[in-house]
């Protein structure tokens, strides 16, 4: 499985997709998701902290000749839905999602969610942080804590600490 997962295109986006499911991450137990994704950014050079609510910010300084740009935020959620098939033993508290691919290209996830909501907004802005090669305004990256369970992360977040007047939702929905 891992394999397949980590061949698909584009290859960072997906093996960073297969990192994220080996990460719990159900709502109001984010910590380990958290450490993850600052981790990321400290291996990377990319100034990041977290708040009081555990949420994370990130910022990436502007390509070179982009500094005078305005600054663009783009934000997903950490947490993800946690539901799974009656019978199921699976703990979200502490196991990996289980994965598998049907047909050479579906994704599954073996008797729970995916966690694909909101790990494809994840995995790309990871994959957009350590891309030198895009050129870019100076970027925040916004990862918010319990957003499947009444959006408290986006909430609590004191926006003064945001720099930037523009925001691309990296989830989906009305």
């Amino acid at each position: 499985m891992e394999k397949n997962l980590k061949e698909l295109s584009p290859r960072r986006v997906w093996e960073k997709f297969y990192e994220i499911t080996r990460v719990p991450r159900p709502s109001h137990h984010e910590d380990a998701i958290r450490e993850y994704l600052l981790a990321e950014a400290h291996t990377h050079g990319i100034e990041a902290e977290a708040d009081a609510a555990g949420n994370v910010i990130m910022r990436k300084a502007a390509t070179p000749g982009m500094e005078s740009r305005k600054g663009i935020v783009l934000q997903a959620h950490m947490d993800m839905v946690s539901a799974k098939e009656p019978g199921s033993n699976h703990n979200f508290l502490t196991d990996p999602i289980r994965l598998h691919i049907e047909d050479g290209h579906y994704l599954y996830a073996d008797d729970t969610t995916l966690g694909a909501d909101n790990a494809v907004g994840l995995v790309n802005m990871l994959a957009l942080m350590e891309d030198d090669t895009v050129v870019h305004p100076p970027m925040e990256l916004l990862f918010t804590v319990c957003e499947e369970d009444g959006m408290e992360g986006i909430r609590q977040l004191d926006m003064s600490t945001i720099r930037s007047r523009r925001m691309l939702n990296m989830d989906c929905g009305d």
